[in-house]
């Protein structure tokens, strides 16, 4: 007897819809696996034969032929253990029900339990998609599930409660989602603005990049605050709403990093990978493409410690997401896009020692050093960042001052405001900040007045801006205007923006 059972591949982030097909004949006793399945698959047999029989089934003598269709999609990992269970069972005729408008996901376990399976929120997506009316999943993944709407979602904790509930004997109860009750609250621990001293103008940079979404990079001594300015910086960002939390859950879900307990991220990530890691790593990659840094960073921040350490190569491969916004790696079998909008936050040391422009340590670098160790970032790429911001020493009454400075909380209603007026500014259309805005969108929002186009003008020969630093610059222009709460740029907007470019000449 043939049987057909709904289950689910995830292709990157997308879920591409499988039908299981399980027939029970004659010939030689075994399960014959075919439709690209690779050895995670293949070794499914043994785990499905152990929990029908650890469950109460029986398993049915005779050739079992199980096909994954449609077979030019290679097939991946335990998801299909259930499904295939399923397929066996209904086809000997242990199970009678109509699953036509259901789909099956998840890993068994030898007695029959489900175990957590990666990239349950795309797979329910797809099935919601395609009009399918239930998702039976694992009762660890069920909360996650359940933040997709239009799909009744049912726990599964163990094969002989889902075979109980096919039957009619025990129904499941159907979780219903609620994704309020499902969000991450404030957990306290992010570094405070008040709870750091001096670097005024530091954190003004900052207010400036979280408002507008913009690029940054810090240079100073060692010692001075770099690392801890930048993981202060996700205090000031706005929370996520809720279409964002579930891009980056999905992100998280893919990868197998989200926690059963944590079903819906709400805050935005912070991501600090260190120097070694490979371009892989940053950007994704692999035999079977998965998200990198970047991709894991989606709406948050990527934070690059000790820039020129990592490998050349490695930050090149950054220059497209940078500027796109998405990532895009391409195989022989086709390509797959990783979203990669991040607030690319990087730090550095001014030569190898450090103290390059120290006023209290003598740099003992070589002249031709300090101007190798800073060529290790390369022009193209420090075109991408919009602010330069050199940090300094911190001295002793600044460090001893019992003084409170601005919180966190203040200076993120200010990026909430500034945010708010992009968000009307580019209602209908798929930007939302303005380093996100193309030349199109700088010609029509960032306009200049008399002074203004006058002081860019000068900027771009005395400092030699490329075309894309000369549209960074006016995008910046935009968002301290909007953090002025002011429609129109004017020249102190222009001037400020234009003190964020490097002292060096760019190239």
């Amino acid at each position: 007897m043939l049987a057909k059972v709904n289950s689910c591949a995830v292709v990157g982030l997308d879920g591409v819809l499988i039908e299981v097909e399980v027939d029970v004949g004659g010939g030689n006793p075994g399960v014959v696996l075919v439709g690209l399945p690779d050895a995670a698959v293949q070794e499914s047999r043994e785990r499905v034969r152990s929990a029908i029989r650890n469950s109460g089934g029986k398993m049915p003598h005779g050739k079992i032929t199980v096909n994954l269709a449609p077979a030019d999609i290679k097939k991946a990992g335990p998801t299909y253990d259930l499904p295939i269970a399923v397929g066996i069972l209904m086809s000997s005729n242990q199970i009678v029900a109509d699953v036509q408008d259901a789909i099956f996901v998840g890993e068994l376990s030898l007695d029959g339990i489900l175990r957590h399976t990666p990239g349950i929120i795309s797979m329910v997506s797809l099935a919601s998609d395609k009009g399918l009316r239930r998702a039976f999943v694992p009762e660890v993944d069920a909360r996650e599930a359940a933040l997709i709407a239009g799909i009744e979602v049912y726990p599964v904790r163990t094969l002989a409660d889902l075979v109980n509930h096919l039957t009619g004997d025990v129904p499941i109860e159907r979780l219903n989602g609620d994704p309020d009750a499902f969000a991450l609250q404030d957990n306290g621990t992010l570094t405070d603005f008040a709870d750091i001293r001096g670097q005024e103008h530091v954190k003004r940079g900052m207010e400036v990049a979280a408002a507008g979404a913009h690029n940054l990079v810090m240079s100073g001594p060692p010692g001075s605050g770099k690392t801890l300015l930048a993981r202060a910086m996700p205090s000031i960002l706005p929370p996520m709403n809720f279409d964002e939390s579930l891009e980056v859950t999905r992100i998280y879900s893919a990868r197998g990093l989200l926690p059963p307990e944590t079903p819906l991220i709400r805050e935005r990530p912070f991501r600090s990978p260190h120097h070694t890691t490979s371009h892989a790593g940053l950007v994704g990659g692999g035999t079977w493409p998965r998200p990198g840094e970047i991709s894991l960073a989606h709406r948050g921040v990527l934070f690059l410690d000790e820039l020129p350490e990592f490998n050349a190569q490695t930050l090149e491969v950054l220059r497209q997401p940078l500027e796109d916004r998405r990532v895009t790696l391409a195989r022989a079998s086709g390509s797959i896009s990783f979203p990669a909008s991040v607030t690319l936050v990087a730090a550095m040391n001014p030569c190898p020692c450090g103290f390059f422009g120290d006023p209290v340590r003598e740099c003992r670098c070589m002249p031709s050093a300090v101007t190798r160790y800073q060529k290790k970032i390369s022009g193209p790429l420090l075109d991408r960042i919009d602010i330069h911001l050199e940090v300094p020493r911190i001295d002793y009454e600044q460090l001893a001052d019992r003084r409170s400075g601005e919180r966190s909380d203040d200076v993120r209603r200010r990026v909430e405001h500034a945010r708010a007026i992009q968000a009307r500014r580019f209602a209908g259309t798929e930007k939302l900040t303005n380093a996100d805005m193309g030349p199109k969108e700088v010609q029509k929002f960032a306009r200049l007045d008399e002074a203004g186009e006058q002081l860019v003008r000068m900027a771009v020969r005395q400092l030699s801006l490329s075309a894309r630093a000369y549209h960074r610059v006016l995008k910046l222009a935009r968002t301290i205007a909007d953090l002025a709460g002011v429609e129109h740029i004017r020249s102190e907007h222009v001037a400020e923006a234009l003190q964020y470019r490097p002292r060096l000449a760019d190239a």
